[in-house]
């Protein structure tokens, strides 16, 4: 997917908390409007070690299951090491109502043995309408 002159590329982003361990988080964001587009996704945390080895999650796009409950989102993340414009993972989905669910597991790890609260984030990278028709 690249940009025309009716579009540019955006990236959204969308936040949530895991405030104790085995917390089920279940969410919903909108996109806006004039999104016309899913290109890729990609998931950080403000400490991604409790990220990588204890988060999985299930993610739809309008009800289309993109990742199925129990998708390791170690899988949607990236390291430094890869180029920035190839950091995303492959979506290419229209935006349709723009709504993401996202259902969020904590899972304990003996790797991690101590748990400590945490923020992922949800990177989201689309195609816009450069102006609202």
């Amino acid at each position: 997917m690249s940009e025309n002159k009716d579009t540019k590329i955006v990236i959204k982003r969308f936040d949530f908390k895991i405030l104790n361990e085995g917390d089920r988080i279940n969410k919903t964001f909108e996109l806006d409007k004039n999104i016309v587009h899913v290109i890729g996704m990609l998931v950080t945390a403000n400490k991604d070690q409790m990220l990588y080895f204890r988060g999985d999650m299930k993610l739809e796009i309008n009800k289309d299951e993109i990742f199925p409950e129990g998708y390791e989102s170690k899988l949607l993340m990236s390291g430094i090491n890869v180029g920035v414009n190839h950091r995303y993972y492959d979506i290419n989905k229209p935006a349709g109502q723009g709504k993401i669910d996202i259902l969020y597991q904590d899972n304990a790890d003996p790797t991690i043995s101590i748990f400590q609260p945490y923020a992922v984030r949800l990177y989201v990278k689309c195609e816009q309408e450069k102006e609202l028709k």
